[in-house]
């Protein structure tokens, strides 16, 4: 593509302007056009001519076989299609799969004058009404009618006495029909009319001369009023509404779909078997439908992101799944983000997995599935790892830092670890211990938080919870020698426990890597490692975040940012693999998607009838406020220890870490103020139900408008605040 004038280019331009299409058939005849040698007349056509409609067959590769688009997107390109066309691609005239329940309903509403905008609001309105529907009970004038009942009964009594309405019956039901029907229904049914009418009302006409000759066209009549007024039907409706055989029912309703008035075929969405529909009432039913579904493709609010979001990482799921497989999917989805250790296994994991215990992670680590790498300490008893599936663990990685960077660990003591670690491979703590034991552990330990050293367990991150008092005694007790405890002897501080190995070295990157034999190999190797490297970390970023956004990218700090992934992106959905489009409004208008998120996405439009509370570490993933969306309010931040209550999806309360402090993040009422306090009393418990974060709770600060329910909830008054115990 480089080389405009490279033959294999200049071949593919002349078959596609000259063997695909004639481009100079095609100017010679706009020419002539412009000349006034050839007149253009327009035509409106029933059916696409030949030629169009090949062109518009053509559809059929973006609708039959594009199966990763949004679900109300193709709903709404195949309602687009015209009907006859639609019909011959999908094989049948099949609409049950398009037309949208709500749209059937609302349409209904409005031909049977249910919708309170219709009603009759005097006696002129409901013999109109009477005109246009035909034959109705005193119940159902009752419901369109304003007032109900009594002012119904009232009307019908005025325009019977003025012989403007008669009563008849009809199935077996009295109803009342309009005088002008009077004659339509005694020659149609058989119903003895009221004497004294004016003879004008006894001699219809029926419109149709077919339906004038036969004996069955005045059922005809009042057949095809029944279909201009209802939704879809069935043959069994028309003959049970007018008490007359399946037969007769089927052939006025044949002989309507011969002349295009009535059409055959399955229209609703919950029905079952053939219906019928009015040509005109199926027009309206599909615009309403493809107007429903345009509105499902705008793109929803960043309230529905921050709904979506916990559901997509199946926070809440723990009651429904759990165990190693489980967990190996999690692992999966969160794979190459920083997360707090201290939040990792109290927080983290047990919100997605049933009865989560530390035992599933050691054996996928044991088992090799799974890897470790510090990513940076937090203070002295806390740090950030990342997990890696040993699979995808060499691509999102990063190499270890060259000599000389400044950020390089190049102390005597890590300098020996290093060199030892790569020679002998893993070890543990005991052979790697020097002349002092804790200078060594402080070395490991910067190495580890480097991201240059990792462990076959999670023993050693765990020993970090204890606090400063444990690493004090750990301290203490090497300096003394390693007591005796019964028949054991302890081999090293519980911060040294495992084994130990080189990052790069496990996993066969940076100086490990196999090398190739000469620079253009190298060069080609180096373009696939990059190429492969941007790809499993779009692939993740995409997997953890369903939707994702300029602003995601930015908050997880990805090198390169947004404009870095975006030709790579880019390419994944013009192959199909991802989508691409506006699904959040505010959140910039290039926004990728995997399968199926946006549908679940749109899922979450609007809130749920009961609120829903959702309680997550700030931290948690599954938290897009501080990453793909901003906080409500200055002050929260995504703080190991520190949680946010979400309801109905949105940011309701911040619990500062330690939780000392309540923020309210949404302005008071609305009645979210009952479910936050309930949040905040279910996360005090024993320390072995492992759903719990503290087994006691003192607010010191929290607003004045939450004092009476905080009280009312169980928290009693301290010198230091309101306080809750297990």
């Amino acid at each position: 593509s480089r080389y405009g004038s490279f033959p294999i280019i200049l071949e593919t331009y002349r078959e596609c302007l000259r063997d695909a299409f004639d481009v100079p058939a095609l100017s010679e005849v706009l020419q002539e056009i412009r000349a006034r040698k050839i007149r253009v007349v327009g035509l409106d056509m029933a059916h696409p001519s030949p030629f169009a409609g090949s062109l518009a067959f053509g559809y059929i590769a973006n609708f039959m076989y594009d199966g990763d688009a949004p679900l109300a997107e193709r709903r709404a390109a195949a309602l687009a299609l015209d009907r006859d066309m639609l019909a011959e691609l999908l094989g049948s005239e099949e609409l049950r799969e398009l037309l949208d329940v709500r749209a059937i309903a609302a349409v209904e509403l409005e031909l049977q004058f249910l919708d309170a905008r219709r009603h009759a609001r005097n006696a002129d309105a409901v013999h109109d009404l009477l005109r246009r529907l035909g034959d109705l009970s005193a119940a159902e004038l009752a419901q369109r009618c304003e007032g109900g009942a009594p002012r119904s009964a009232e009307a019908v009594t005025a325009l019977t006495r003025e012989r403007r309405v008669v009563s008849v019956r009809v199935a077996g039901e009295d109803r009342f029909i309009a005088a002008e029907d009077a004659g339509r229904y005694r020659d149609a049914l058989g119903v003895m009319v009221p004497a004294g009418l004016p003879d004008a009302f006894l001699v219809w006409d029926g419109g149709d001369p077919a339906d004038l000759a036969d004996p069955a066209g005045a059922v005809g009549t009042l057949v095809a009023r029944f279909a201009r007024t209802h939704g879809p039907f069935t043959t069994h409706d028309v003959a049970t509404r007018f008490g007359i055989s399946a037969g007769l029912a089927e052939q006025c309703l044949r002989r309507r779909g011969d002349s295009g008035q009535v059409l055959s075929g399955e229209f609703r969405p919950d029905g079952s078997g053939p219906e019928w529909c009015d040509a005109d009432v199926a027009r309206q039913l599909r615009q309403r439908s493809l107007a429903v579904l345009r509105r499902e493709i705008e793109p929803t609010s960043t309230d529905a992101l921050a709904r979506f979001l916990p559901d997509w990482h199946g926070v809440g799921s723990a009651a429904s799944g759990g165990g190693v497989d489980r967990l190996h999917e999690v692992i999966g989805q969160l794979q190459g983000i920083a997360m707090p250790v201290s939040v990792l296994e109290r927080d983290v994991f047990p919100a997605r997995l049933a009865r989560y215990a530390p035992r599933l992670l050691d054996e996928l680590l044991a088992a090799g599935e799974v890897v470790w790498v510090g990513a940076g300490p937090l203070g002295r008893d806390d740090g950030k790892v990342a997990l890696y599936l040993r699979g995808s663990a060499p691509l999102l990685v990063a190499d270890p830092l060259p000599e000389g960077h400044a950020d390089r660990r190049a102390e005597p003591e890590h300098d020996r670890l290093r060199a030892l670690l790569s020679q002998r491979g893993a070890c543990f703590f005991r052979e790697l211990a020097g002349a002092h034991d804790v200078s060594t552990l402080d070395a490991l330990w910067d190495l580890v938080w480097a991201g240059e050293v990792t462990n076959d367990s999670f023993a050693a991150v765990r020993a970090l919870a204890p606090g400063r008092k444990a690493s004090a005694r750990s301290a203490a007790t090497m300096r003394r020698g390693r007591p005796r405890l019964g028949s054991l002897t302890v081999l090293g501080p519980p911060k040294g426990q495992g084994r130990w190995s080189l990052v790069a070295r496990e996993l066969g990157t940076g100086p490990f890597a196999a090398s190739s034999s000469t620079k253009a190999e190298q060069r080609a190797a180096d373009r696939q490692s990059s190429t492969g490297r941007m790809h499993a970390l779009a692939v993740s970023l995409l997997e953890r975040h369903g939707v994702l956004t300029r602003e995601a990218i930015r908050g997880e700090g990805v090198p390169g940012g947004f404009a870095g992934l975006y030709p790579l992106m880019k390419a994944m959905e013009e192959s199909g693999r991802i989508r691409r489009g506006y699904f959040v409004a505010g959140l910039g208008g290039a926004q990728f998607a995997v399968p199926g998120a946006v549908d679940r996405l749109r899922a979450f439009r609007e809130p749920p009838v009961d609120p829903e509370v959702v309680v997550l570490a700030a931290t948690d993933p599954a938290n897009a406020f501080g990453v793909a969306l901003p906080w409500p309010v200055k002050g929260p931040q995504r703080a190991a220890g520190a949680y946010v209550v979400l309801v109905d999806g949105l940011p309701s309360a911040y619990l500062e870490k330690g939780g000392r402090s309540v923020v309210a993040l949404r302005p008071f009422g609305g009645g979210w103020e009952q479910s936050v306090i309930r949040a905040l009393s279910d996360v005090v418990g024993p320390e072995e139900d492992r759903r719990t974060r503290f087994r006691k709770l003192v607010l010191e600060t929290y607003p004045p408008e939450l004092h009476a329910l905080l009280v009312e909830a169980g928290f009693v008054p301290t010198p230091k605040g309101l306080a809750k115990y297990a």
